[in-house]
């Protein structure tokens, strides 16, 4: 789908025309550019460039120097230019904004709801570990990943973690709910999506600053790509998930210049997003089983109703056609499996002197230790895949234990009554922030000033809509709550207090 209205490519950093007057000077005298930077031959719209390598074997130090390449010049002389670059990556994103703000993001509880529950920060913290420590174990068994034959096909454990850390930024207030509120605001009104994978690019690339750069973050290549999920242009007709326009015109000439196959993902992307399925159906049932909305007995395992609910979820997800259910008989499977999650659960239960938080924690262990053990990397399509493998083959049986774990947190959170009232809630919130910040007339006079400084510096490339959706999206739940009772609740909050 086009942009909407007034929707122009978000600005992006670009070296000043006096560098690159005397770059071009110096390639007529010294026939290049100088040391550590490179000229795009074509579309010089960003200037691409070479951050410091250590050095690596001749047959792959061109491959390994491409993965390092960033949208700004770097801050010479500092102390972080000492350090490696995914590195630098990694202190950039824990000490940004957005990263902190993930602390009072919902996860599947409400952020605040309880000391004990995650939050979008734990669980991004969780799904970096495992990826990290999965990235080390296929650099034991696949050496290809550390030999740099491609770019997009190599496994570094400090990329993987980066792009975990990374991979929901996006998110806005309450969880996937707020998510399809300013989705559906933008689409009807202005003809804009919102998607939280895009805003993550939107968040790297634009809103986060950092002293010296006009491309947010400005992270490496690798690490960019590494969270690029959905390798699409989201304003595509018909695309549902991808990177904003703007955000992707750079995306696309990285992976050109990566020479990356048409819809491929890296295999760090990959790693990630498994690791990102991983957690999402161990650590949230460990919460659902704590919260008691996943009741540890056979009655509740084996009733029809949960069983037919997981049944209809599975079928209705257009997303699952990658797990081949057709060849196995479902409502089977998932008894099957049911049948063994809540068998292992007694097991371990009289195992830890039937202390159920023992239980719940080491359920959740070896449910991931499963899983990390299996993953691995086999061909396919001309690319290679990051998968669970078992006998040198996808395995697909364990994908779809996996897919119906995370279906169970699913209809047992999500779907519960109370839960839903929440997200009802949020949405209304949601709204009325909207409407209350839409008209720019009136929505300046209630918008914090260094958001509107920040506004009016970049206006001829930010429509009014998209920076309302950003503000909204970069709330957390706390906040959200907040503004909305200075606008609407009885009761205000001082003026003193800051925003």
């Amino acid at each position: 789908m086009p942009r909407g209205k007034g929707e122009p490519a978000a600005p992006h950093g670009r070296t000043s025309p006096a560098w690159r007057a005397g770059c071009a000077a110096r390639q007529g005298s010294q026939g290049g550019c100088p040391a550590g930077q490179l000229a795009l031959p074509e579309r010089p719209r960003f200037m691409l460039q070479f951050a410091k390598y250590s050095a690596r074997p001749r047959g792959t130090r061109q491959q390994m120097d491409i993965r390092h390449m960033r949208l700004d010049e770097p801050a010479l002389g500092t102390f972080s230019e000492e350090r490696e670059e995914y590195e630098r990556d990694y202190a950039r994103l824990i000490q940004s904004p957005a990263f902190r703000r993930l602390q009072g993001k919902s996860q599947v509880f409400g952020a605040g709801s309880g000391d004990y529950y995650r939050t979008r920060l734990t669980h991004s913290l969780e799904v970096s570990q495992i990826a990290r420590e999965a990235a080390r174990r296929l650099a034991k068994h696949y050496p290809f990943v550390e030999q740099g034959e491609h770019p997009g096909l190599v496994v570094s454990p400090a990329v993987v973690e980066c792009a975990a850390l990374a991979h929901d930024l996006g998110h806005p207030p309450f969880g996937h709910r707020g998510e399809e509120v300013l989705n559906r605001l933008l689409q009807e009104q202005y003809g804009m999506k919102y998607e939280g994978n895009a805003q993550n690019f939107r968040i790297l690339m634009f809103l986060e600053k950092r002293a010296g750069s006009g491309s947010g973050l400005d992270l490496t290549a690798a690490v960019l790509l590494a969270v690029n999920k959905y390798p699409y242009n989201l304003d595509e007709p018909g695309r549902i998930k991808g990177a904003y326009a703007p955000e992707w015109e750079v995306i696309r000439e990285l992976r050109e210049r990566w020479q990356m196959p048409e819809g491929a993902r890296t295999l760090e992307t990959q790693l990630m997003d498994l690791c990102d399925d991983i957690a999402y159906s161990t650590h949230d049932i460990e919460d659902g089983i704590r919260a008691g909305k996943i009741d540890m007995n056979r009655s509740f395992f084996e009733s029809e109703f949960l069983q037919t609910h997981l049944v209809q979820e599975i079928v209705d997800d257009e997303g699952n056609q990658d797990f081949h259910w057709e060849e196995v008989d479902i409502p089977a499977m998932v008894r099957r499996v049911l049948d063994a999650f809540i068998g292992q659960w007694e097991e371990i239960y009289l195992a830890c002197g039937r202390e159920s938080s023992r239980t719940r924690r080491e359920i959740k262990a070896r449910w991931v230790s499963t899983f990390a053990g299996r993953i691995g990397i086999i061909d396919e399509g001309g690319w290679k895949r990051v998968t669970f493998v078992r006998d040198g083959a996808c395995d697909y049986e364990l994908l779809r234990t996996m897919e119906i774990l995370k279906k169970l947190a699913w209809v047992t959170l999500i779907k519960d009554f109370r839960v839903q009232r929440l997200q009802m809630r949020s949405e209304i919130m949601i709204q009325r922030l909207w409407d209350s910040f839409i008209r720019p007339e009136t929505g300046r006079l209630i918008i914090p000033t260094d958001w509107l400084q920040n506004y009016e510096r970049h206006s001829a490339k930010w429509s009014w809509p998209r920076f309302v959706a950003d503000y909204i999206a970069g709330m957390t739940d706390a906040y959200a709550e907040k503004v909305y009772a200075e606008l609407f609740a009885s009761k205000s909050g001082s003026i003193y207090e800051m925003d």
